[in-house]
C-alpha cells in the first residue's frame, strides 16, 4: 500500500522545485553610518530550507562581532546551478556586484582560479587542513595553489525500499557495502516478476538524466566504474581518454539505464523528480544525495535503505572562495569568515542538518548525533527540517547489521569518489558530454561505438591536448 508522503518531504520536493525556477535575489538591507563593515557572501539556495544551516553558521559568525568588528550577509542567488555560475562570472568580471565570498561548485574553481576571479588562500583561512577528507579537499586547489576552502561535500548513494524487496521474495532485502550494478539488475527482476507488485511501482530504478549537469554526474560515474583510473583529462586540463576507453563508458551508461530496469522517464528527470517518483513508490532503487535521507526516512522509516552506490561515484559540493574585487582588509576578513564557516564543529553542524561534512572528525561518532555549538537550531536534541522550523532528528545513524550511515557509507563514499573532469573548461566539457550522450535518449539511438567517436571528437575540439 502507498504511503502518503510527510510535511518534511513535501516541503522538501517543494523546496527542490523552486530550486530549480528563477527567482530574486535576497532584498539589500539598509545599512546606516554606524552599521558595522559587511562581507557578503554569495551562494545557491541551502536545501536545509528557509533560515537554514548555512544562514544559522552566519549567524552565528555575527554573534561574534565583537571579536572581529564585522557582519556577513548571505545572498542566494536564484536558479539552477548553470545560471547560478553564469551570474557569478558575469558580476565577478564585471565588478558590478560587491560579493567578497563565493559559494562555488567544485568543478568550478579550475575556472574561476584560470581566469583571476578569486584569489589563492592563506592559512588563515583553513583551520586543521589534515582533518579535511583529502579527496574532497583536492578540489579546492588549482594549479598547485589553494584557492578555496571545503565547506559541504557531496556525493550519489543509493536509496532503497527494503518492502519492495521483501515482499518479492528477493534474495535479500538489506544490502551491504559490496553491493554490484548485477546484484541490483538481479534484485529488479524479481521485483519485476512478482505477480503482486507493489502499488504505483512500475521500473527498478531511477535517476537524474535530463539535459543538465545530473546527465554528465551518472555519465562520468558509468565510465569511471568501466575503466580502472579513467580520467577525461590530467592535472593540467588537457584531453586524455580515447575512443575506446569511451565506448566502454558508453556501453556501461546504456546498460545502466535501459529498459526494464530504469523508469523511462530518468532521462527527462532532474533531482526534484526523481525524488518525487521514488517516494511515490514508482521504484524501488534511488541514485541521489545525501541530503534527501532525513525526508525520506520520516516518510518511509525502517523501509528505507541506503548504501552506497554501486561502482563508482562522482563527488559533489560547494567550496568558499574569497573574490578577487574585495579589498586586502577585507579579504583577511573573508577568510576569517572561512575558516570559521568551515571549522570542526560547523562541519559537525552540517553534518546534522543532512549535508556531508568535508572533515573526519564529524564522522568520529557513529550511532550518534554530532555535537554542534556554533547553530542553536541543529545544536542539543533538535535540527532543521527542510521548512527551516526546528525537528527532531529522524535520520537513524544506525543502520542494520552493526553498519554506520556517517561511518560506513558516507565517509568511504566520499574518500572514494572519484572527480569530473578538472578544467577551466568545464562548462564546454559538460555541456559536451550532455549533448552527445543525449543521443543515447533520442529516438533510434545510434550504437555505442558510434556515439564515443562522436564524443570523441567533439571533447578533442573542446579541450586542448
Amino acid at each position: 500500500m502507498a504511503r502518503r508522503l510527510t510535511a518534511a518531504a513535501l516541503s522538501l520536493l517543494s523546496l527542490l522545485a523552486l530550486a530549480s525556477c528563477t527567482g530574486k535575489d535576497a532584498p539589500e538591507q539598509p545599512q546606516g553610518a554606524a552599521d558595522p563593515p559587511r562581507i557578503v557572501v554569495a551562494s545557491g539556495r541551502d536545501v536545509t530550507g528557509k533560515n537554514g544551516i548555512r544562514q544559522q553558521l552566519i549567524d552565528a559568525w555575527n554573534a561574534r562581532e565583537g571579536e572581529h568588528g564585522y557582519r556577513a550577509r548571505l545572498v542566494e542567488l536564484p536558479g539552477s546551478a548553470d545560471q547560478q555560475r553564469s551570474q557569478l562570472l558575469g558580476a565577478l568580471q564585471s565588478g558590478g556586484a560587491e560579493y567578497d565570498v563565493v559559494n562555488l561548485d567544485v568543478t568550478w574553481i579550475p575556472e574561476f582560479a584560470a581566469a583571476g576571479l578569486i584569489r589563492p588562500l592563506t592559512g588563515a583561512a583553513v583551520k586543521s587542513p589534515d582533518d579535511i577528507i583529502e579527496a574532497v579537499d583536492r578540489t579546492s586547489f588549482w594549479d598547485g595553489e589553494r584557492y578555496a576552502v571545503p565547506f559541504n561535500s557531496d556525493v550519489g548513494l543509493l536509496y532503497y525500499r527494503k518492502d519492495h524487496l521483501r515482499e518479492a521474495g528477493a534474495s535479500q532485502a538489506e544490502l551491504g557495502r559490496g553491493v554490484t550494478w548485477a546484484d541490483l539488475r538481479e534484485l529488479i527482476d524479481a521485483v519485476n516478476d512478482d505477480p503482486t507488485k507493489p502499488e504505483n511501482y512500475q521500473e527498478g530504478w531511477t535517476t537524474q538524466l535530463a539535459a543538465y549537469e545530473g546527465r554528465t554526474v551518472n555519465a562520468i560515474e558509468a565510465f569511471a566504474s568501466a575503466v580502472p583510473d579513467f580520467a577525461l583529462t590530467d592535472e593540467d586540463g588537457r584531453y586524455t581518454a580515447d575512443e575506446a576507453q569511451l565506448t566502454a563508458g558508453v556501453t556501461e551508461l546504456r546498460e545502466r539505464t535501459a529498459s526494464p530496469y530504469m523508469l523511462d522517464e530518468s532521462s527527462g528527470f532532474r533531482e526534484a523528480e526523481s525524488l518525487s517518483a521514488f517516494a511515490e513508490g514508482r521504484t524501488t532503487f534511488l541514485r541521489h544525495w545525501p541530503y534527501v535521507y532525513p525526508a525520506l526516512y520520516e516518510t518511509y522509516k525502517e523501509e528505507l535503505g541506503v548504501t552506497r552506490l554501486p561502482g563508482k561515484a562522482v563527488l559533489g559540493g560547494q567550496n568558499l572562495a574569497v573574490t578577487s574585487n574585495t579589498s586586502e582588509q577585507r579579504a583577511a576578513k573573508a577568510a576569517e569568515l572561512i575558516a570559521f564557516l568551515t571549522d570542526p564543529d560547523s562541519e559537525r553542524c552540517l553534518l546534522r542538518a543532512g549535508f556531508a561534512a568535508t572533515r573526519t572528525s564529524a564522522y568520529r561518532n557513529p550511532g550518534g548525533t554530532p555535537e554542534c555549538r556554533h547553530a542553536s537550531a541543529y545544536s542539543g536534541g533538535a535540527s532543521a527540517s527542510p521548512t527551516g522550523e526546528s525537528a527532531e532528528v529522524k535520520a537513524p545513524d544506525g543502520l542494520a547489521d552493526g553498519v554506520s550511515y556517517s561511518r560506513d557509507v558516507l565517509l568511504p563514499s566520499l574518500s572514494e569518489a572519484v572527480q569530473r573532469p578538472r578544467t577551466p573548461l568545464y562548462g564546454a566539457v559538460t555541456q559536451t558530454l550532455i549533448t552527445e550522450l543525449g543521443a543515447l535518449y533520442g529516438h533510434r539511438p545510434p550504437g555505442d561505438a558510434q556515439v564515443a567517436k562522436n564524443l570523441d571528437e567533439a571533447l578533442s575540439e573542446v579541450l586542448p591536448g
